[in-house]
């Protein structure tokens, strides 16, 4: 399929008894920016080991850019969780020579280079050496390694990790610009309110396997409460279509009654004239739905 950037069907991958990816499948569609989503332990950066042909699977079937991992390497960026940087080595210098072994001339390599430093505002520390860069700067650096040579298919382990919220949001701007640029990109992480906001599909898994994986906000519609969080609070005693309140700090959630919709509720609530300033339709975050699926209060594992 060419508008298949990765294709995973039943990967499986045992250390002694432990499993650490059980028979996962999921799909990734190019120029998207995909999630790989879960906690700590749960089988992320095993699988990713697994689509860059670092390690092999037990079982099950990995197609990258509709070839094996072992022949597309040149074509993938990749940032791992564990970083690798030459700490003696001069910022330049370092990528400079990651730049090469991915095939790019010296001069390309370090024009690049200077290019994307610049963007992540680290051009004035070209010369420095990493070991005198901050731990958020040797992360920034890192992810540049990961694009110096313009792959098409972009994966990122834990790509926030050691940064400010500046900086956060810098590199969330520089993941966008990619994936404007037709790049495929595969967001992994175990906070998954950094990346929900940027990912359009997600595979959510635990104990290496997938509990929740499809479009973000289809996801989040099938989860949602049916309820309204309005402000200020009002006395909402004895109506009908009202399941229940929650008040919270000068606002309230209203749950309302099954077959009752949002708009008829507020439709209800404009003609009573009661003083609503602000409305919105509750919505739940990625990770309350992953804790609800997982403790078996929401529709369970698929």
């Amino acid at each position: 399929m060419n508008d298949c950037a990765i294709r995973v069907s039943g990967l499986h991958k045992t250390y002694g008894k432990v499993t650490a990816v059980d028979h996962l499948s999921f799909q990734v569609n190019r120029g998207e920016i995909f999630g790989l989503l879960g906690p700590n332990g749960a089988g992320k950066t095993t699988t990713i080991r697994m689509l860059i042909d670092i390690i092999k699977p037990d079982a099950g079937d990995v197609r990258v850019l509709n070839q094996s991992p072992a022949e597309v390497r040149a074509r993938v960026g990749y940032l791992p969780e564990e970083r690798g940087l030459y700490r003696g080595l001069r910022v330049g210098e370092t990528l400079t020579y990651l730049g090469r072994l991915k095939g790019m001339t010296k001069s390309s390599a370090q024009k690049r280079a200077q290019e994307l430093l610049d963007r992540v505002e680290l051009g004035e520390w070209r010369k420095h050496k990493v070991q005198e860069l901050s731990r958020g700067m040797q992360q920034k650096v890192q992810l540049i390694a990961s694009i110096i040579h313009d792959p098409e298919l972009v994966i990122l382990d834990e790509p926030f990790q050691g940064l400010d919220p500046v900086n956060v949001g810098m590199v969330k701007d520089l993941i966008r610009d990619l994936r404007a640029q037709g790049k495929t990109i595969v967001l992994s992480a175990h906070e998954m309110s950094q990346v929900e906001v940027l990912c359009e599909r997600i595979a959510l898994i635990d104990h290496g396997r997938a509990v929740l994986y499809g479009a973000l906000d289809e996801l989040k519609k099938q989860f949602s409460p049916n309820a309204l969080e309005i402000s200020p609070q009002v006395d909402l005693t004895g109506w009908s279509q009202v399941l229940r309140v929650v008040p919270c700090d000068h606002r309230q959630m209203v749950y309302l009654k099954p077959g009752v919709t949002p708009h008829d509720f507020l439709k209800s609530i404009l003609d009573a004239g009661l003083p609503i300033e602000q409305f919105q339709v509750a919505t739940m975050s990625l990770e309350q739905i992953f804790v609800a699926v997982v403790k078996g209060d929401g529709n369970g594992r698929t």
